[in-house]
């Protein structure tokens, strides 16, 4: 059950927030400014780079370094493909974790490893590996752990992460959907993927994405009443509720699934994703079968005291451009409607494609901070 009340109370979403998470959503800003300093320190914009890579392959534990392979697949386009290289092992634990090289794989690709740990033997391993294959290696993680010396030892460029002091002696790790964890690792490799000529952001468009990384902070911070709260109104929408997340737009999709996914390390909650039109029809047995908000009559009548509330599904609709042109929206409304299913919807406002995929990011993650703390009150 969510708290509404809490959400409300600065005081009390502070002394529920064990992990710093919105002090990590409100800082992202501040953590774009500081991983590019980081990445020009490290010799990023120096680069000379002969040609573009024929492929880029991205390691990296957690929700984190997925977010990360995503967006950059998505920005990147057609320009280059970029494959996660997914890790085995028997548990997700640092030592357990193992990574390979794809047998086509050498010197004309680029291996990104991505971690906010630095301590996995495997990603050491993997650095050695693709030295012998010739790949080049760029690696972002803690200064100062096994990963930046393996990097160091086999030529490649290491950039160190930018954290927080609070994050460095925070008992548990910090979570990888934490929200300043995914900023302090895309913001390098965004710098670096521009220097090679894959997308576009150059210095003065992270600073674009950090005032817009700080618009949303101050729209969607603590102090901000829930009514005028995007990211709380959100929150409260989604506490009952199934999220089914529809997205809209080239840049929406990898918002969505990390929304998705910071749903369910942060709040604990499960939530489907899919993308318009398609989305129409994987999900639309699901809003007329029981999950739908109109399939229990019987609800009214429960104990709203001693029974817990049916679990319904709520459609949230992530859109990264304005409305008008072609579009699935009105479709999908008619869809929810047409079965009762509420609909959430949150747009960003006016801008490149790289500052509209920040705010609609920062918000959600953002509701999903909100939701993990009120639901645990």
């Amino acid at each position: 059950m969510l708290d509404d009340s809490l959400l409300d109370t600065p005081e009390a979403l502070a002394e529920a927030d064990h992990r710093a998470l919105l002090r990590g959503a409100a800082e992202a800003g501040a953590r774009v400014r500081t991983a590019a300093r980081h990445a020009a320190e490290a010799g990023v914009h120096a680069l000379k780079p002969d040609g573009r890579p024929r492929a880029i392959l991205i390691a990296g534990p957690g929700a984190a370094a997925t977010c990360v392979a995503d967006l950059l697949g998505t920005l990147a386009g057609a320009a280059c493909p970029v494959t996660r290289l997914a890790p085995t092992g028997v548990a997700p634990a640092a030592g357990a974790l193992r990574w390979d090289l794809p047998g086509w794989a050498g010197s004309v690709d680029l291996l990104l490893i991505a971690t906010p740990d630095g301590t996995e033997p495997g990603l050491s391993l993997l650095s050695e590996q693709a030295y012998r294959r010739g790949c080049t290696v760029v690696a972002v993680a803690p200064a100062r752990t096994p990963l930046s010396e393996a990097a160091g030892a086999t030529h490649g460029l290491f950039v160190p992460l930018a954290t927080a002091p609070y994050e460095q002696d925070e008992q548990p790790p910090v979570a990888a959907s934490a929200p300043g964890v995914l900023w302090a690792l895309l913001t390098p490799l965004l710098a670096l993927l521009d220097r090679i000529a894959l997308l576009s952001a150059p210095a003065e468009a992270l600073e674009k994405v950090a005032d817009r990384l700080d618009q949303v902070a101050e729209r969607c911070g603590p102090a901000i009443a829930t009514y005028s709260n995007p990211a709380k109104t959100l929150a409260a929408e989604l506490a009952d509720a199934l999220p089914v997340i529809w997205t809209e737009g080239t840049s929406a999709g990898p918002a969505g699934r990390r929304f998705a996914a910071a749903l369910a390390e942060l709040a604990g909650r499960p939530a489907l994703v899919a993308e318009l039109p398609e989305a129409l029809a994987e999900h639309s047995a699901l809003l007329a079968g029981p999950l739908a908000a109109s399939a229990d009559p019987d609800d009214f009548f429960r104990d709203r005291v001693e029974e817990p509330p049916a679990l319904h599904a709520r459609v949230v609709l992530l859109r990264d451009r304005p409305i008008g042109g072609l579009t699935a929206a009105p479709s999908a409304r008619d869809l929810a409607l047409s079965h009762d299913t509420p609909i959430s919807e949150l747009e960003p406002e006016d801008g490149d494609e790289l500052v509209t995929l920040a705010e609609l990011i920062a918000t959600t993650d953002f509701a999903a901070v909100y939701l993990a703390l009120a639901s645990q009150a």
